[in-house]
């Protein structure tokens, strides 16, 4: 069983940047492909960003691409997202995810997920 944490969510002005890290456990981060997505009020959930395990390719939603940066550091098992020049339409809860297998932008191809943290992108 895989468990995902997150942190770094928070309040920051349009413009800024944030990073969010999401931590693993039960399994080792290198063997899954690692993704993140968002959900903000009344909205359906989105594809953010994902890093595929077998090819180490990244990628991102159109809406975000040039502007976030999906990383993995093995040795801490963790995955973190870089979210720069955030803008008030970034504003939801972001969550991590991971699979097995190539990367995806369905997240009903996900088998793991985090609770998710609040990001608010104030303008």
């Amino acid at each position: 069983q895989v468990q995902l944490v997150e942190s770094g969510g928070g309040l920051v002005q349009a413009g800024g940047s944030l990073r969010l890290s999401c931590a693993a456990s039960g399994r080792a981060v290198s063997t899954l492909t690692m993704a993140w997505f968002r959900q903000a009020p009344g909205k359906e959930r989105e594809f953010v960003a994902a890093n595929s395990a077998n090819t180490g390719n990244s990628y991102y939603a159109d809406s975000v691409n040039g502007r976030f940066t999906i990383s993995r550091d093995d040795a801490k098992n963790t995955v973190a997202l870089q979210m720069n020049r955030l803008k008030s339409d970034d504003t939801a809860v972001y969550y991590c995810a991971a699979r097995s297998g190539l990367a995806r932008n369905d997240g009903r191809m996900y088998d793991y997920w985090g609770q998710g943290t609040q990001v608010t992108a104030s303008s």
